[in-house]
């Protein structure tokens, strides 16, 4: 302990300084990319160079890293802070980034890019995208940093770091999306590598089956760095593309076969583990899956019939138009839904119906388990399940009625968390659309309440784009350097499901 406090922050921090090491090996990636395209290297050289001695300088502030749930929150959080930081520089040092030297004006930009990267949110300030613009290299570190925040970096952490074999459930809980971590074995550093092990899997054989349609003269624009950058950003939900007009350059082959990946990101990545085990019944009888899938059928059935009827699609009348409308209105519904953020169409130009109902979807998220953001699948139908109880309660206020998931009777105490994170979560999109549109109205910059809107929950929820002025096919380089950093704080509390960030601001947290 470290005088009155209660927390032990050394420890936090050395096990924040052992992450940090490990985040140099990936760094070696665009090095290699840069060399292979004859690019400016020195960026990732010094970036991994800075990483690596800022890492050991953090680990040598404490031996002994035996850590509890105060220290797991400080270290969970102050990590994704510390990688969000340095994966900025690559940023400012590129030749031709999103900023080209270390002056003030770059660096919210960077932040801005480097957080919504590791945090899989997916939104931009890049004003122009493409290889045309920047280089291979700068373009690979960004889709790697979404892959690397997907799964989570602190479980793999708990995966290949030993001295976190005893804390590593609780830093497990504190940093994967949703109300719990599933322990698949016994042991946790074991349920972190299955966990990472299947991501992995499904991130290979999506490049593969990208890059094999390419090869078949199904998608001539998704080269084997394209397949690669896609298959980076998929399985994290995260929806970078090195491509400007993200999926929609693409061929309906491609954007029909990435569909399926961006379902499996939102799934409960534990229910993949049934599979191998030779249970497939595990998948459809969970009751959140079912819930999950249920839940954007029935929004793209509403969608597809809305652009059908009245849209701005091409060709909305005869097959050509179903199809259409229905590949569109469930790649979109799915990538809202799911947070990946990916766009197989400039939704800006749908009808405001279409709109409003992708906003909905931008408050629903994935499972708990999955790389998804954003409110998850398993708290609304505790939420429905919840009222429903209650109105049987008002006419049996005798009856006894526990809210069951999965056959099992859930705690009080866990509805009430779920009831509270949802409130808390709303509530804070709501404050921050007023900062917002304040921030913005300051400087004279025109935002619609809707494209405000649309911001504040697309980073909150770890989505990426939204509508308007913050739509698919634009960016968020046009907002002040204070707004930016109210989004970048968005996607880190977002990300880390608020109440782990908001219980270090309280002073029971450190001194009681």
């Amino acid at each position: 302990m470290n005088g009155h406090l209660r927390v032990d922050w050394r420890a936090s921090l050395s096990l924040t300084g052992r992450v940090l090491l490990y985040l140099a090996v990936p760094l070696l990636l665009p090095l290699v990319t840069a060399l292979l395209y004859g690019e400016g290297w020195m960026p990732f050289l010094a970036t991994i160079v800075v990483t690596t001695l800022l890492g050991y300088g953090l680990s040598q502030l404490d031996d002994d890293r035996d850590i509890g749930a105060r220290e797991g929150f400080l270290m969970v959080a102050s990590t994704w802070l510390a990688v969000a930081l340095v994966g900025t520089l690559p940023y400012l040092l590129a030749e031709h980034g999103t900023a080209s030297t270390l002056s003030w004006p770059h660096v919210p930009n960077a932040l801005f890019e480097s957080m919504s990267g590791f945090t899989t949110t997916g939104a931009t300030v890049m004003k122009n995208i493409g290889v045309e613009h920047h280089s291979h290299a700068l373009l690979i570190w960004r889709q790697l940093t979404q892959w690397l925040g997907g799964m989570g970096i602190v479980v793999l952490a708990v995966a290949i770091l030993p001295e976190l074999s005893v804390g590593g459930a609780q830093l497990m809980d504190a940093e994967a999306p949703g109300p719990g971590i599933e322990k698949l074995t016994p042991r946790i550093a074991e349920t972190a590598r299955v966990l990472w092990i299947a991501y992995f899997a499904f991130t290979v054989l999506e490049m593969a089956l990208l890059y094999g349609l390419h090869l078949a003269g199904f998608a001539k624009e998704m080269t084997l760095f394209n397949a690669i950058s896609h298959g980076l950003t998929t399985l994290p939900t995260g929806g970078f593309s090195p491509e400007a007009y993200s999926i929609e350059v693409f061929s309906a082959a491609v954007q029909w076969a990435i569909i399926p990946f961006m379902v499996v990101a939102g799934t409960n990545f534990a229910l993949f583990w049934g599979l191998v085990r030779g249970d497939p019944r595990s998948l459809l009888a969970d009751e959140e899956f079912r819930f999950y899938t249920g839940a954007m059928a029935s929004l793209t059935a509403v969608v597809t019939v809305v652009l059908f009827v009245g849209s701005s699609l091409p060709g909305t009348v005869g097959l050509a138009g179903v199809e259409q409308s229905l590949r569109h209105g469930l790649f979109q519904v799915v990538s809202i839904v799911t947070t990946t953020g990916y766009a197989s169409f400039d939704f800006n130009g749908w009808s405001m119906t279409a709109q409003y109902l992708l906003l909905f979807g931008m408050f629903l998220g994935g499972s708990a388990g999955s790389t998804g953001g954003a409110i998850k699948m398993v708290r609304w139908l505790v939420i429905a399940k919840s009222i429903k109880r209650e109105l049987f309660t008002t006419v049996h206020p005798e009856a006894v009625k526990p809210v069951r998931l999965g056959g099992r009777a859930l705690d009080e105490s866990a509805i009430r968390g779920i009831h509270a994170f949802t409130l808390l979560y709303i509530a804070l999109f709501f404050l921050s659309v007023v900062v917002l549109m304040l921030d913005a109205g300051r400087i004279g910059m025109e935002l619609q309440v809707l494209d405000g809107m649309s911001a504040i929950a697309a980073t909150i929820g770890n989505v990426g784009p939204g509508f308007g002025a913050v739509g698919p096919m634009e960016n968020y380089l046009s907002f002040p350097w204070t707004s930016k950093f109210l989004m970048v704080f968005l996607m880190w509390i977002g990300r880390l499901e608020i109440f782990p960030v908001l219980v270090l601001l309280t002073r029971a947290y450190w001194r009681s």
